[in-house]
C-alpha cells in the first residue's frame, strides 16, 4: 500500500470524526444552547450543505495549485472551523464553525479520490478509494465514540478541540507522506463541467444523494432513538456508535473489493437490503439487541455503496474527474442534509423518534430504482455498440427474397 494512501486516510479520519461526532452529542449541545433536538439537527444539515457548496468551490480554487498543497490548505481550513465550533458562545456561531469546517470536506475527498486512484493500477482503483475512505469509517469505530465519551464526560467543547488536533495531525500527514506532484497542466473548468452532461454521472450522483441520505435519516437521531425508544442509557450511545463504525468499516472494504469486479450488482444488493433494514428499524428500535444489530447493518450496507458510486463517477467522468469526484462527495452530504431535515420534520410533527427510519427506507428504495435504470441504460448502450458495424467493414446486405423473373 502506498504511504500516500495512509496520509489520505489520516485526513479522512479527522474529517469523519467531526462529521459524525455531533450525532452522539446532539442532546448535550441542544441543552447547552437551550434549543430543541430538531433545531440542533441543523448542525448536521448545515455541515452537509456546506460540503455541497464547498466541494465545487474549493475544487475550482484548487486548480490554481498542486493537489498536495490544496489538500494541506483544506486541512488547515478544517482546523479553523472546529476551533470556532469549540469556542462558540451562541448556537449561530457554532453553526458557522460547522460550515467553515465543512467547506474542506468535499474537496478533500474529491481531490483525494483522484490522487488515490492515480497511485495504483486501473483494476485496483476502487480498492484504493476504499482505503482512503477507511479513515472515515475507522473514525466511527474510534474517533466518534471517543469524542462522544469525552463530550459526555468533560464537555462537548473539549471534543471539538480534540477534533481540531486531529486536523493538525492530518495536515502533517499529508505534508510528510503525499508525494509532490506538478500542478496539472492546462486545467480548464469547461471540460470539467462537461462531465455533468453525462447521464450516468448524474444518475450516480442522484443515487448517492438518496442512498446515503437513507443512512443519515436514521443515524442523525440515533441518540434520542436509542435512549427514548430502545431504553439505552445515554452512556451506551458510545458503544452503539462503535458498532455503527464497525459496520461502516466492513461495508466500505467489501464495497471496494466487489466494486472492482461486480459494481452494479453490488449496488443493487446493498441498496435493496439497506431499504429493507431501515424499514425494519422502526420495529427493531424497540428491542435493545435487535436495535444494536440493525445499527451495524445500516453502517455496513450504507458504506458498501460508497466505493462503487465514487468509482462509477470517476469512470464516467474519466476525462475530467476532479470536479465530478468532489461534487459526488457533496452529493453524499446533500443526502445527509435532506434526510436530517426530513427526519427532524417528522419528529417535530409528532410521529416519534423512529419515524426518520421510514424516511430513510423510502430514500434508499428510490436510489435502488435509479440504480436499476442506470444499469438498463448501460446494457442498452452495450448492445448498441455490439450491433454497430466496425469501421472499414460494410454491413452484410439483407437477403433478397427468391421470386419469379
Amino acid at each position: 500500500m502506498p504511504l500516500a494512501l495512509l496520509a489520505l486516510a489520516i485526513g479522512a479520519f479527522g474529517i469523519g470524526t467531526t462529521e459524525f461526532v455531533i450525532m452522539g452529542l446532539l442532546p448535550d449541545v441542544a441543552a447547552d444552547f437551550q434549543v430543541s433536538i430538531p433545531t440542533a439537527g441543523f448542525l448536521v444539515t448545515g455541515y452537509a450543505l456546506g460540503v455541497v457548496l464547498g466541494a465545487p468551490l474549493m475544487t475550482v480554487l484548487g486548480t490554481r495549485t498542486t493537489r498536495k498543497r490544496m489538500l494541506m490548505l483544506l486541512m488547515g481550513l478544517f482546523v479553523v472551523g472546529n476551533v470556532v465550533s469549540a469556542l462558540a458562545p451562541i448556537f449561530g456561531v457554532m453553526l458557522a464553525g460547522r460550515v467553515i469546517a465543512s467547506l474542506a470536506h468535499g474537496a478533500f475527498f474529491g481531490i483525494g479520490s483522484v490522487v488515490a486512484a492515480g497511485l495504483v493500477a486501473p483494476e485496483k482503483k476502487a480498492g484504493a478509494i476504499a482505503m482512503m475512505f477507511t479513515g472515515l469509517t475507522v473514525a466511527n469505530v474510534v474517533g466518534v465514540p471517543l469524542g462522544t465519551f469525552i463530550g459526555q464526560s468533560i464537555g462537548w467543547r473539549t471534543t471539538f478541540f480534540v477534533v481540531a488536533g486531529l486536523g493538525v495531525i492530518g495536515l502533517l500527514g499529508v505534508a510528510k507522506l503525499v508525494p509532490e506532484q506538478p500542478k496539472p497542466e492546462d486545467v480548464r473548468i469547461r471540460p470539467e463541467l462537461a462531465a455533468f452532461r453525462n447521464v450516468q454521472v448524474l444518475l450516480a450522483m442522484a443515487m448517492t444523494v438518496l442512498g446515503f441520505g437513507g443512512v443519515f435519516a436514521a443515524i442523525t437521531y440515533i441518540t434520542p432513538m436509542m435512549t427514548e425508544v430502545a431504553g439505552y442509557a445515554p452512556a451506551s450511545v458510545t458503544w452503539l456508535l462503535v458498532l455503527f463504525g464497525i459496520g461502516m468499516v466492513a461495508g466500505n472494504l467489501l464495497g471496494g473489493r466487489f466494486a472492482d469486479r461486480h459494481l452494479m450488482p453490488m449496488l443493487y444488493v446493498s441498496l435493496g437490503a439497506l431499504s429493507l433494514v431501515l424499514a425494519l428499524f422502526t420495529l427493531t428500535a424497540h428491542n435493545k439487541v435487535a436495535a444494536a444489530v440493525t445499527v451495524v447493518l445500516i453502517g455496513a450496507l450504507g458504506f458498501a455503496t460508497v466505493p462503487p458510486l465514487q468509482k462509477r463517477v470517476l469512470d464516467h467522468a474519466a476525462g475530467a474527474p476532479t470536479l465530478a469526484s468532489a461534487v459526488n462527495i457533496g452529493a453524499f452530504n446533500l443526502g445527509n442534509a435532506l434526510s436530517a431535515w426530513l427526519g427532524g420534520m417528522v419528529i417535530a410533527a409528532g410521529f416519534g423518534y423512529t419515524a426518520p427510519n421510514w424516511v430513510g427506507a423510502v430514500l434508499a428504495a428510490a436510489a435502488l430504482i435509479l440504480a436499476l435504470v442506470s444499469g438498463a441504460i448501460e446494457r442498452r448502450a452495450a448492445r448498441g455498440d455490439e450491433n454497430r458495424p466496425v469501421a472499414g467493414h460494410a454491413p452484410h446486405p439483407a437477403p433478397v427474397a427468391a421470386g419469379r423473373n
